[in-house]
C-alpha cells in the first residue's frame, strides 16, 4: 500500500491554503504515537479559525472518528476530547490510561469547540531546571504531545541558549576561558538567563552545548509542526564578568540577587552596546532556531532597579525592546509580571506605567504570573491596556506536596475574561516552577482552554476520576470531594506545605525554609485515603490510581511527621530518655516506610533524577559534574552556607533514606549526648557539623536505584494498616 494510505485518510475540505497550519505528516505520526494500531480509525479534516481563534470539531462517519481543526494543535485537542469524553481515557504526567474499547464509541452529535483564548502559555524559566534539566528527545516528545493534546500554543523555549550566547560572545572576542566563569552548570541556567548568578557548578562542557543546540532544533521543529508559537529569549543586559575588560568604556553595573551568591554584571541599557549585543543575539538565535517573533526578557527579575525615576524606566524599557526590534521588526516582548508581585513596594503605578507604556501595545504581552493567588492585573488597570495572560503558578521549587487552589483554577480565568476591567486579557497559561506533580490540578486548569464559562467542579471531579481510572466508582468520587475540600483548597502561601522530615533538623515545628503549617484538617485527608484503600479491588490495575494511592499515602505520612516530632521534642525538653528513644526511633522508622513506599513508583526516585543527569555526560568527568548539579539543586542550592537550602526539596525514595534520615540521626545523637551530660544544646555547633556532612553528600557519587522496586498496592495497604490508628 502506498505511503499516503498507510495510516489514515486525510480529506481536504478547503484549498491547501486553508489547511496550511495542519502538518499532515506530523499529525499522522502524532496519532500513531497516541493510539498506536487504532490510528486508522481516525480521519483528519481542516476547518478555518473561528473569530480569529482556534477551533475543533468531532463527529463519526462510516465507522470512523473525524477530527477537524484549523491547526495541528486543534486536531490534537479534538483527539484528546474524544479519548477523555467518549473512551474514558487520560494521558497525564503521572499515570496513563489508554485502554480503548474494542469498538470505538460513536459520536452521535457533532461536537464543536472554540477557544475564547488567543494564547495558551506554558512553562516558567525555573521549570527548565527543576523538572526538565536532564530531558532527552524522547521525554521532550512526550511533553510536546501532551501540550498539543491540551491546547497549549505558546510554550517558552529556552533549551540550547547557552550555545547561542557562546557564539555571540566569542564573536565579540571572549575566549572559552573567559566564558567559563559565566556559564553555570545545567541545573542553574534559568537563573543565569534571568541575570541572578554566574558560573555556579560549572564549567560547562562543550559537549553539553552542542547536544542541547541540536535538541532545541528538534523541540522547535515539533512544536511548530503543531502550529505552536514558541517564545524564545532576548537580551536582558546580563554579561560575563570580564565584559568591562573587553569594553572598558561600557556602562556596567553590579547587582546582587542575594542568597549568598556573588555580584553579577549588567550592561546599562543606556549604553550603545546594549542594543548591539541584543541585536546580535536575536540574529544568531534566528539563524539557528528560526523565530515566531515572541521574545522573553525580564530585566529586573528579583532585583530592584537603581532608581524609581520614571524617565529612567521608560528609557530602559525602550532600549530593551529596540534590542529585539532592531533584529526583528515584528518582535513581541513577552514579559513576566512576577517582579510586580515580588517587589511590590518598588513597583507602584508610576513605575509600572513607565516600564510598560514605553513599548507599543501590539509589541508587548504581559504574563500575570501568579493569577490564582496574587493577581497583579486587578491592581494595574489590566496592565494599563496592554495584552495580558492569566496564569496559574501553583508550584515552587518542584516540590511535590498535594496542594492547590482548585476553585480558583475552575472559575477565576472565566470570571476575569468576562469582566470589562480585564480589558485585553487574551490568554491563559501555566507558569509553575516544576511539573510532574498534582496532575488533577493541571488537568482542571487546562479544561478552561476550550471552555468560556469556567468549570463546574461538582460535575468535573467524577468525570476526571472516571477518565483517570477507566471506570466510575462512587467511593472514589467521595474521596475526590474530600481532596477538593482539603489539599486542593489551599491558602495563599507560596506552594504547598512541606513535611518536617525534609527540613534541616530542628526542635521547632517549622524548619528553616520549610513551611509545615497545613491549610486543612489532616484527619479529613486520612478519610480520603481510607476510601482509596477500600477501592483497591476495583481500581488497582489503573496506573493513575496506583500513583494517586502512593501520593496520598505519602502525604498522610508526611503530615504525621510533625505531631510525631513534637512528641520527641517534648521528651527532650522533659529529659525523658525513654520516651525520647521511643519517638525518635518511630520518627526514623516513618522515614524508612516513606522511602519504601515512594520506591514503588518511577515518579518519586532520586536514582532516576541522578541517572538521567549522568546520561547527559560524554565521559565520566561530565557525568560527575551533572550528578553534582543534580544533587545540589534539590538540597543545598549552592554551597554549604547557601541560604536557599531545601528550596527545591523533594520527598523522593533515596533522598529520604540517603539524605534526610542521616541528618536527623546525627541530630538525635547530638541531643542524646546533651541529655546524658545535662549540657545546653547549641544549634550553631550542630549546624556547622551538619553543613559539612551535607556538602560531602552533594559531592559524593553513591548510587541509588533508578527503577521502581516493590508493589505499590501492597506497600500502601501495609502502611495504611500500620499507621491508621496513629495518624487519626
Amino acid at each position: 500500500m502506498k505511503h499516503w494510505l498507510v495510516s489514515f485518510l486525510v480529506i481536504f475540505l478547503f484549498a491547501q491554503t486553508a489547511f496550511s497550519q495542519v502538518n499532515t505528516a506530523a499529525l499522522t505520526a502524532f496519532v500513531q504515537r497516541i493510539v498506536k494500531d487504532r490510528s486508522s480509525s481516525f480521519i483528519i479534516e481542516a476547518i478555518p479559525q473561528q473569530n480569529g481563534k482556534d477551533v475543533f470539531e468531532l463527529e463519526s462517519r462510516k465507522g470512523k472518528i473525524v477530527l477537524r481543526g484549523n491547526s495541528g494543535l486543534s486536531v490534537a485537542a479534538a483527539l484528546n476530547y474524544y479519548l477523555q469524553q467518549y473512551c474514558n481515557c487520560q494521558i497525564s504526567w503521572n499515570g496513563i490510561n489508554l485502554h480503548l474499547p474494542g469498538q470505538l464509541p460513536v459520536v452521535t452529535k457533532k461536537v464543536h469547540k472554540a477557544t475564547p483564548y488567543k494564547y495558551r502559555y506554558y512553562l516558567n524559566y525555573c521549570t527548565f531546571q527543576y523538572s526538565m534539566a536532564w530531558w532527552d528527545w524522547e521525554r521532550w516528545q512526550q511533553e510536546i504531545d501532551w501540550m498539543a493534546l491540551n491546547g497549549i500554543n505558546m510554550p517558552l523555549a529556552l533549551t540550547g541558549e547557552e550555545a547561542i550566547w557562546q557564539q555571540v560572545y566569542k564573536k565579540m572576542g571572549f575566549t572559552d576561558n573567559e566564558l567559563a566563569g559565566f556559564f553555570t552548570g545545567p541545573a542553574y541556567f534559568s537563573w543565569l538567563w534571568m541575570g541572578n548568578i554566574d558560573g555556579w557548578d560549572g564549567p560547562l562542557p562543550q559537549h553539553w552545548m552542542n547536544r542541547q543546540k541540536e535538541l532545541q532544533k528538534q523541540i522547535l521543529e515539533r512544536e511548530r509542526s503543531f502550529g505552536m508559537k514558541p517564545v524564545l529569549p532576548a537580551f536582558t543586559g546580563h554579561v560575563p564578568p570580564s565584559f568591562d575588560q573587553k569594553f572598558p568604556n561600557a556602562k556596567i553595573k553590579k547587582t546582587n540577587w542575594g542568597a549568598g551568591f556573588p555580584d553579577v554584571y549588567i550592561l546599562d541599557p543606556a549604553d550603545a552596546l546594549f542594543e548591539s549585543v541584543g541585536k546580535q543575539f536575536i540574529e544568531a538565535q534566528t539563524q539557528e532556531y528560526g523565530t515566531d517573533h515572541f521574545y522573553s526578557a525580564d530585566t529586573f527579575n528579583e532585583n530592584v532597579p537603581p532608581t524609581k525615576d520614571s524617565a529612567f524606566l521608560d528609557a530602559m524599557s525602550k532600549r530593551v525592546f529596540q534590542s529585539m526590534a532592531g533584529a526583528d521588526a515584528a518582535a513581541v516582548w513577552v514579559m513576566q509580571g512576577w517582579m510586580f508581585h515580588y517587589n511590590s513596594d518598588y513597583w507602584q503605578p508610576t513605575q509600572i506605567k513607565a516600564l510598560l507604556n514605553a513599548v507599543p501595545d501590539d509589541h508587548l504581552i504581559m504574563l500575570d504570573l501568579y493569577s490564582e493567588s496574587h493577581p497583579v492585573w486587578d491592581r494595574t488597570e489590566a496592565y494599563y491596556g496592554k495584552p495580558w495572560i492569566w496564569n496559574m503558578l501553583h508550584n515552587f521549587g518542584g516540590n511535590i506536596s498535594l496542594w492547590g487552589r482548585m476553585a480558583n483554577a475552575a472559575k477565576d480565568p472565566s470570571a476575569a475574561l468576562h469582566q470589562t476591567a480585564s480589558r485585553k486579557m487574551e490568554g491563559i497559561g501555566l507558569t509553575m516552577e516544576g511539573i510532574e506533580q498534582n496532575p488533577a490540578l493541571y488537568h482542571l486548569m487546562l479544561e478552561n482552554v476550550w471552555n468560556e464559562a469556567g468549570v463546574d467542579l461538582v460535575k468535573w471531579l467524577p468525570q476526571y476520576a472516571t477518565q483517570r481510572y477507566g471506570v466510575h466508582n462512587e467511593l472514589i468520587d467521595s474521596a475526590w470531594r474530600i481532596l477538593e475540600k482539603t489539599v486542593y483548597n489551599g491558602g495563599l502561601g507560596e506552594g504547598g506545605p512541606e513535611s518536617i522530615i525534609v527540613a534541616r533538623p530542628t526542635i521547632h515545628m517549622f524548619g528553616d525554609r520549610v513551611r509545615t503549617k497545613l491549610d486543612y484538617d489532616p484527619n479529613k485527608l486520612v478519610s480520603a485515603l481510607t476510601l482509596f484503600i477500600q477501592t483497591i479491588p476495583s481500581l488497582q490495575q489503573s496506573d493513575g490510581f496506583q500513583y494517586d494511592l502512593v501520593d496520598i499515602t505519602r502525604q498522610v505520612l508526611a503530615n504525621y511527621a510533625t505531631p510525631l516530632q513534637q512528641k520527641w521534642v517534648l521528651a527532650y525538653l522533659q529529659n525523658d530518655t525513654g520516651s525520647f528513644t521511643k519517638y525518635t526511633r518511630e520518627f526514623l522508622e516513618l522515614m524508612d516506610d516513606m522511602d519504601e513506599l515512594l520506591a514503588t513508583r518511577k515518579d518519586f526516585l532520586l536514582g532516576k533524577w541522578i541517572a538521567d543527569a549522568r546520561s547527559c555526560g560524554a565521559d565520566e568527568n561530565e557525568k560527575k559534574l551533572y550528578e553534582l548539579n543534580a544533587r545540589n539543586v534539590i538540597t543545598l542550592w549552592g554551597n554549604k552556607e547557601s541560604e536557599l537550602h531545601e528550596y527545591s526539596c523533594r520527598q523522593w525514595a533515596g533522598l529520604i533514606k540517603g539524605f534526610y534520615k542521616p541528618r536527623w540521626q546525627q541530630f538525635f545523637t547530638y541531643l542524646q549526648q546533651k541529655m546524658a551530660t545535662g549540657a545546653r544544646m547549641e544549634m550553631n555547633d550542630f549546624e556547622a557539623a551538619v553543613k559539612t556532612w551535607e556538602w560531602n553528600w552533594v559531592n559524593s557519587n553513591d548510587t541509588y536505584t533508578a527503577s521502581p522496586t516493590g508493589n505499590a498496592i501492597e506497600v500502601s495497604k501495609r502502611l495504611y494498616t500500620k499507621y491508621i490508628n496513629r495518624v487519626k
